[in-house]
């Protein structure tokens, strides 16, 4: 998969140039004309907190130009996380538990029940998700990688290790609730980031279409797509 502009989501061959060691000049997007990437010279903290005030080119940073390219094995990452996923879940499903009932009948909750439950919403959830964002998309445009949508939800998740608080302190139950909204708008940016890549591919199709002769557009119509959905 290549490198993403996080300001508009256009395909870029490679985000900077290095000359020497720590001597690195940034490239700038061809469409937008802004610099691709500038979180690259950016510490993490300032990442993070990009991500917290949920800016659509922060998951775009992480989601395109770290996480799916072929020097991180992107499907361990993606069963780890998603192992972390459902037990955070499956946490937040025992406090709320906990809360609704005495506390003399907390050892009495069936693990096995809570288990399945947060296996039957996650699959309603993503079910969900894909439908609608097919649906969003143009259908003959298609999104082919759909474990780009899974990875992009799970990462987007990553609000949900607040919950491991609770461990240490008492918190009402409002504030698994709070997490969830903040969880929910995460989910809505990173989704955001990667349905407008696939829009602004398929509006430059368009465009193209009404300016180019018919020999061009079958071949622009094969590269562009190619190039986008790689």
């Amino acid at each position: 998969m290549k490198y993403r502009c996080v300001e508009c989501g256009f395909a870029i061959k490679t985000l900077f140039v290095q000359y020497s060691p720590g001597n690195i000049r940034l490239m700038k997007c061809e469409n937008c004309k802004a610099v691709a990437d500038e979180y690259i010279e950016c510490e993490f903290m300032i990442i993070l907190i990009d991500l917290i005030l949920h800016k659509p080119k922060a998951y775009r940073h992480i989601l395109y130009n770290v996480l799916n390219q072929e020097t991180i094995n992107s499907e361990g990452l993606l069963w780890k996380t998603t192992i972390s996923f459902l037990l955070l879940d499956a946490y937040r499903s025992l406090l709320l538990q906990r809360n609704g009932e005495e506390h003399g009948s907390f050892l009495s909750f069936s693990s096995k029940k809570i288990i399945m439950d947060v296996f039957a919403a996650n699959i309603m959830f993503f079910c969900i998700v894909f439908l609608t964002t097919r649906l969003l998309l143009n259908k003959s445009v298609g999104f082919s990688r759909f474990g780009n949508l899974f990875l992009a939800i799970i990462v987007s998740s990553y609000l949900k290790i607040f919950l491991v608080a609770m461990m240490v302190w008492e918190f009402p139950s409002s504030v698994i609730f709070i997490i969830d909204l903040f969880v929910l708008s995460s989910n809505a940016v990173a989704l955001k980031g990667q349905i407008t890549s696939t829009w602004f591919s398929w509006k430059n199709i368009n465009y193209f279409y009404g300016r180019a002769s018919p020999c061009h557009h079958t071949v622009y119509y094969h590269n562009l797509m190619h190039r986008t959905l790689q």
